[in-house]
């Protein structure tokens, strides 16, 4: 698969009885696409993946495969307690139809880089598919640092990708100095990315994309092709919004972003809760202020079509 351009960590969406929603996720991929993103990521840590069964994993996998239809990647987050639930999991994916995998290191367990390495390298090792490296040292504690991306980017032709989202954009310029192109390097983290284009990123997994993707797709593009005044005027206006992506409650504020523009439902699982009281006010406040100063040198996203 290739390996570029922006692709949404997308949402679960749940519905009133907090079963997942399959037909409206399906409708929302196929936005998320319609509106210029290259693929999309689903399972990660903003898809609540730790709250779904091993179940519904795979049939949300299925119904982004069937939804897409080949028009773009659907790329599957491996993140489990265990190496061999990794595996299966992994396995599930490409037998759903997923064109690539984005492997997680273990959550909970914290382990040294020998364990890191034999967990990574047995999902790489067993299922074919082309794969991305999820490094976030601030959400899981484990660090893949350049050296260890290198030295495993040598032993499986299969790993093209890193996820680089320490919020260091050093990182991008050290792991292009040891491998040059051999992997693509994307900025993880939304309010890094003209940064991390800069230093030599060529796509970027994005949060609030799953609200606002044309808009995310234009800067995005904007940075790519050098065009620095329009780059920066979209990039001042979208900031604080993409600046909610960086604390704890990135998942309860992007999909109440979501509700509040008509391209998704608030609703999460537990543990988490809705945003509510003053933070809700100052939310919703952001946004309005937001989506009344939008500049005009974006093209707004299209609505999103109902079934």
């Amino acid at each position: 698969m290739k390996w570029t351009g922006v692709m949404p960590a997308i949402t679960t969406c749940f519905t009133e009885s907090y079963e997942v929603d399959y037909p409206i996720m399906a409708a929302h991929a196929n936005w998320l696409v319609a509106n210029g993103c290259t693929g999309i990521v689903a399972l990660g840590s903003l898809g609540e993946g730790a709250t779904l069964t091993f179940e519904e994993k795979v049939k949300i996998l299925k119904t982004f495969a069937s939804a897409l239809g080949g028009k773009a990647p659907v790329v599957a987050a491996i993140s489990a307690l265990s190496t061999p639930e990794a595996v299966s999991l992994a396995k599930a994916a490409e037998q759903a139809g997923c064109s690539g995998l984005m492997i997680l290191p273990p959550y909970v367990y914290r382990g040294d880089w020998r364990e890191m390495k034999t967990h990574v390298s047995a999902v790489l090792q067993q299922v074919p598919l082309p794969a991305m490296l999820y490094n976030n040292p601030v959400a899981y504690g484990t660090d893949f640092i350049p050296e260890q991306i290198r030295e495993l980017a040598n032993e499986h032709a299969n790993l093209q990708a890193v996820k680089e989202s320490s919020t260091d954009v050093r990182r991008v310029t050290a792991i292009r100095a040891l491998l040059e192109d051999r992997l693509a390097i994307f900025v993880g983290v939304d309010d890094a990315i003209l940064e991390g284009i800069s230093a030599g990123a060529v796509g970027w997994i994005a949060g609030l994309a799953d609200a606002l993707p044309r808009e995310s797709v234009d800067l995005f593009n904007f940075g790519v092709a050098g065009k620095t005044r329009e780059a920066f005027e979209l990039y001042r206006w979208f900031l604080p919004l993409l600046r909610l992506d960086t604390v704890p409650k990135f998942v309860q504020l992007i999909k109440f972003v979501q509700q509040e523009l008509g391209v998704g439902c608030a609703r999460v699982r537990g543990p988490r809760m809705e945003i509510c009281g003053d933070e809700l006010r100052a939310t919703r406040d952001l946004i309005r202020s937001a989506m009344n100063n939008r500049p005009t040198v974006c093209k707004p996203s299209t609505a999103l079509a109902r079934s």
